[in-house]
């Protein structure tokens, strides 16, 4: 842990001065994000983190991988016949969802992209709380029962201002359990390029 912060701290401090010295040059990126995920199926809203890693093959084209976990989220009841009582329940609904593939690009300081990924989608029931812990046995209890297929394609745009950007993803992470289910999945967060 240790060696990680102090090799952050030493990216920091030399980040700008290699960005004035003209250095362009961008392999890789790594980015941590908000994510919103839309169930159509059961019209539930679930939002979690997540992260990512990119890699130039070209100024044109990445091959990223990505990982996010949706904490569960509660679901309100209505019930009318007395006056209407309203009833927020918690689902213990937790979804982690992991893609990989390519994505294509325009090149310079603010990029438009289009991305169509493989994965998986891990629905989850418990009641645990959302600790690192809760998260950690979740991607080690994967089980192929749980899991589903995911097809994502996308589109977005991101920003730079030398090393640092800031992205934003729309697109329909579609899962298939006896059928494909279309979702909305949004995610926005900081990225850097190195």
């Amino acid at each position: 842990m240790n060696r990680i912060l102090y090799g952050l701290i030493v990216f920091s401090l030399f980040s700008p001065v290699v960005a004035a010295q003209g250095y362009s040059a961008n392999h890789a990126e790594f980015g941590v994000y908000a994510d919103y995920f839309r169930l159509h199926q059961t019209d539930t809203n679930l939002g979690g983190v997540g992260a990512r890693l990119s890699v130039n093959t070209t100024p044109y084209l990445q091959f990223e991988a990505q990982l996010a976990y949706d904490f569960e989220q509660g679901f309100t009841e209505r019930f009318r016949p007395f006056g209407g009582t309203l009833f927020v329940q918690r689902s213990d609904l937790r979804l982690l969802h992991g893609s990989f593939g390519p994505k294509l690009q325009t090149p310079g300081p603010v990029r438009l992209f289009v991305t169509a990924k493989g994965g998986f989608d891990n629905f989850g029931f418990s009641n645990a709380p959302a600790t690192l812990g809760t998260f950690t046995s979740t991607v080690s209890d994967l089980r192929a029962d749980n899991l589903n297929a995911v097809f994502y394609p996308g589109g977005g745009v991101e920003t730079f201002l030398g090393p640092i950007g800031l992205r934003l993803d729309v697109g329909d992470e579609m899962y298939f359990n006896h059928g494909a289910h279309h979702n909305l999945s949004i995610t926005f967060g900081p990225t850097i390029r190195f």
